[in-house]
Formats: structure tokens, sequence, C-alpha cells
């Protein structure tokens, strides 16, 4: 199946349980929201950002497709879940230090997704990027064996944390640890968020080309393997990348997205833009 960016926007909006003329109020025509959802036009950038935004897809506040169990007991589990998708990452961090989570932990890979999602949190939170990367260095250091999903998970989160300090050496090193022989790894939809995770430390260290890239080869990935988790987050990363990069007018940034778009998964560009005004 093709995933197309207007299914995505639809399936986004549908989440959302917001009809078509609110999501293009102040936006764009409920004509052109329509016509993008079935695959007759495809915005320009700063179009797709805002109809991003209407729809709380966010760049950062990431939510796994299946969590990792830090216990035996489903209570826990179920609560980590909940905070996890929630964002709600002070509560999550003060869970994850309480005594009844911390007596709870008994296996190594418990242990893992631990240390991993104490480590997401210190990120998230700004406490001490230093203080993240040690949590994933425990994470990484709680078991041993060939690389799993929660290891590339791991190393991808690391690489993010090294990005925004500003150690682009280290991000790199990580990123390639986190995707290396992905394509011969047992699929699971987690997959999908490490060339979201790359491009996004690429961008935040003032390198859209490789970010660009990053992206194209993730939703090639995506749809490769029939899924739509990250679609929507990498079409919304695509598009800010895009409305950021240094083109001479709005009308050439505008045709590049889509042609970069349209080569990407051969969509149809409708031409007339004047009937969706």
């Amino acid at each position: 199946m093709t995933h197309s960016l207007g299914l995505t926007l639809r399936r986004a909006r549908h989440d959302a349980q917001l009809t078509q003329a609110a999501t293009a109020e102040g936006i764009c025509a409920q004509s052109m929201l329509s016509a993008i959802e079935n695959g007759r036009y495809i915005p320009n950038s700063e179009i797709l950002i805002q109809l991003c935004q209407r729809l709380k897809i966010s760049l950062t506040a990431i939510s796994l497709a299946d969590n990792f169990d830090i216990s035996n007991q489903v209570a826990i589990n179920q609560e980590l879940d909940r905070l996890c998708n929630r964002h709600a990452y002070q509560t999550l961090n003060d869970y994850l230090l309480s005594a009844p989570v911390l007596a709870a932990i008994t296996t190594d890979r418990q242990t893992q997704a631990y240390y991993y999602y104490l480590g997401i949190t210190e990120y998230q939170l700004k406490h001490n990027l230093d203080a993240a990367q040690q949590d994933f260095d425990l994470a990484l250091n709680s078991t041993a064996g060939p690389a799993t999903t929660l290891t590339r998970l791991i190393h991808a989160a690391n690489g993010l944390t090294a990005a925004t300090a500003g150690k682009p050496t280290v991000a790199t090193t990580a990123f390639t640890t986190a995707l290396a022989d992905i394509d011969q790894a047992p699929y699971e939809a987690d997959l999908n968020i490490l060339f979201y995770l790359a491009a996004l430390a690429d961008y935040q260290l003032g390198r859209p080309v490789a970010a660009t890239v990053r992206l194209q080869d993730g939703l090639r990935f995506i749809t490769a393997h029939d899924s739509h988790y990250m679609l929507a987050n990498s079409y919304h990363l695509l598009a800010v990348i895009s409305a950021k990069s240094d083109h001479q007018n709005q009308a050439d940034e505008a045709n590049q997205f889509a042609t970069m778009l349209t080569t990407l998964f051969h969509e149809k560009i409708f031409d007339d833009f004047t009937k969706y005004q």
C-alpha cells in the first residue's frame, strides 16, 4: 500500500477528531484540504506546517509505537505507557524514581528499558543533558548481545542528546550504530523513529541536506513496511526544513518541496492552485 501525504493528514485529522472545515480554518480553503487528502494537490511547506500544528503533530514529543516493560507488574507497565503517551515527562520522571518502581525491576532487559525512559525524561525536561547521556550509557551496559530495537533506540536517543549538546561527532557515531544493518533487522514499528531522530539531530546541528536525506530514507523504510507510524512527523519536519532553506522566493520554495514529494512518492501534483483559493 502506498501511504500518501494526503492519507497521512486525513488519518491525523481523524485521530484529532476534527472536521475538514475546522482543520482548514485560517490556513487554507476546505476545498484545498480536501484536494490534499485525496491526493490531488500537494501543499507548500508553510501550509503543511500550519496543518501539522493544527493537528498537534509534534516535532519533539514523540510516543513509541510499542513501549517496553520495566517490570513484571502489569500495573506499573500500564502507568508507564499512560505517562509516555501523555508526554507527562515530569510525572514520569518522579514515577521512575519512586521506591515501588525501583523495587519492581527484576531483569537486565527491564533495567535497560528503565534507564532508557529515565534518560528520555532527563532530555525532555532539560534537567541535565550529561545526566541523560549517563542514563543511556547505563542502559546500553545493562545487557549484552546483538542489536535489538531497544538498543537501537537508546543509541538514537544518545545521538539526539549529543546533537542538542552540540557534539556532532558523538551524534554521528551514535546514529551510525543505531541504523547499522537496519534492513536486516526483524521489523518492528519502533524502528521507524530512528530515521526521524537522525534527521532531527542533523537539523539541530545545522545540516539540512543530511536531515532531508535521512527523512527520505525513513519515508521509504516506513512505506516499504506498509506502516504509517512516524509518517506525519516526518512530513512535518521535512516541511520545516524546506521552509527554512534559503530559496529565492516562496514560489521557488513551494515548487521545490512539491517536486521533492512528487519524486519520492510519484504523487500527482494538481497545478490549478487558483481552484482552491
